[in-house]
């Protein structure tokens, strides 16, 4: 399974941004797609989930409200439509793959991972 996240940028606070991951190959075998983010001298941290049919979604206490993911069947993308941004928000944020629901918050069982895509908010 390859991803291509891609949709960072510079943007004011309070200002809005919509990241995108385009997955391909073995697609099928994954369960679900979540949205991590790493920002300097902090750990990676769940940020979204959703399950490859779209039925399920999940986010973090700090996306919760005004963060949404969903996923284009079409396209094969999953997409991370971010409204209200806060400095804080700032890192870079990875889309990746995982075999099963359940695991869905945890970085340690995806497999997959995109490159990252740098997202930035200023004051």
């Amino acid at each position: 399974v390859q991803l291509q996240a891609s949709g960072g940028g510079l943007v004011q606070a309070g200002g809005s941004l919509r990241l995108s991951c385009a997955a391909s190959g073995s697609i099928n075998s994954v369960d679900a797609v979540g949205w991590f983010r790493q920002s300097p001298g902090n750990q990676r941290k769940f940020v979204a989930g959703i399950s490859w049919s779209g039925a399920l979604a999940t986010y973090a206490d700090s996306a919760e409200g005004r963060f949404t993911i969903s996923r284009d069947n079409a396209k094969n993308t999953v997409y991370l439509q971010m409204n209200s941004l806060k400095p804080e928000d700032t890192a870079v944020y990875y889309c990746a793959a995982v075999h099963e629901w359940r695991w869905v918050k945890i970085s340690s069982k995806y497999k997959y991972w995109g490159q990252g895509t740098q997202v930035t908010v200023s004051s």
